[in-house]
């Protein structure tokens, strides 16, 4: 009871909040706004002008039609997503024996209910797409949960290998190399920092195939990738090997100098972000290794080493 009150309270304050965002009557100047809850409308008092229709209903939904759902009482389902084989939109058949009043089913329909539930399950992956689709989004949600990449790249993952699947790129191939190389893909077109090499340690594909499906798709589906920055890859080496902020910040600043002059082209960007924060380091006086940043950055002592020439020759140290 108390807790219908205070969302009643909430509901109550949110429409205050709507009318006193409008004011007067646009058409007249007088008021006061009157909503209607029904209609979902915002209209004058006194002229009858209609200023909002079709007001959303933010409040949660005072029906509950099982045990579940008596907590979470949402008005909205999961979002549309490429990411999923039906997209999120399939009619999904409830497991309770329940009908819409709460009560339970008779025994002679629960049988029926049963099969329906079954045939329901089969008719949504009838299509040999269909189950391509399962599979290679299953398979993307396993790969994006260990890389620990956002909602962006998983859906312009999702995207390509759709494209891929409909160009029939798939054919002949393995699924679990080409939604790899459409997770390197929609990482490169995304700038998020992470390399082929990681890819290829999260999933049980070698990396010299996924490199073969990603030139596949940047050349069959005309991709063009945005060139990788090197600062994107500055936070992530340094909260792998334990480096403090204003190491970073003069990592950035020297980052920074590098592309005004021209040194950074066609140089790895992990590679010349790793010898960046080496340099901060002799700079700040903070005590890491050419080892401990190399092997934070995925890269080697001597690719630190050749950059970090070229950075010394810029900052004249």
């Amino acid at each position: 009871m108390v807790k219908l009150m205070q969302n009643n309270k909430d509901e109550y304050s949110r429409l205050k909040r709507l009318k006193k965002s409008v004011g007067n009557c646009p058409r007249c100047g007088k008021g006061p706004m009157v909503i209607d809850s029904v209609g979902g409308e915002l209209s004058c008092s006194q002229c009858g002008y209609v200023v909002k229709e079709k007001i959303e209903e933010s409040g949660p939904e005072w029906r509950a039609f099982s045990k579940e759902e008596k907590d979470d009482r949402s008005r909205t389902g999961i979002p549309a997503s490429l990411a999923m084989h039906d997209m999120g939109l399939a009619t999904v058949i409830g497991i309770e024996n329940r009908d819409a009043s709460g009560k339970s089913l008779p025994t002679s329909i629960r049988s029926t209910i049963e099969r329906l539930r079954t045939w329901d399950g089969r008719s949504q992956v009838h299509e040999p797409v269909d189950r391509n689709l399962r599979q290679a989004f299953s398979e993307l949600d396993r790969l994006t949960d260990k890389l620990n990449v956002g909602d962006a790249v998983i859906e312009k993952a999702a995207y390509i290998y759709r494209k891929a699947l409909e160009r029939g790129l798939v054919r002949g191939r393995s699924i679990s190399a080409l939604i790899a190389a459409s997770i390197y893909a929609s990482c490169r077109d995304t700038e998020t920092p992470r390399t082929l090499k990681d890819v290829a340690a999260v999933s049980n594909v070698k990396k010299k195939d996924i490199a073969r499906c990603y030139r596949l798709l940047l050349k069959e589906m005309d991709l063009r990738m945005p060139v990788v920055d090197a600062t994107k890859c500055i936070s992530r080496i340094a909260s792998k090997s334990g480096l403090s902020e204003v190491t970073k910040r003069k990592a950035l600043e020297i980052l920074k100098r590098a592309s005004e002059t021209m040194t950074s082209a066609g140089k790895d960007p992990m590679g010349l972000a790793a010898a960046a924060l080496y340099v901060a380091c002799v700079m700040q006086g903070e005590n890491k290794t050419q080892k401990d940043v190399a092997e934070a950055a995925g890269v080697t002592e001597v690719t630190i080493r050749n950059r970090y020439k070229g950075l010394k020759a810029i900052l004249n140290i």
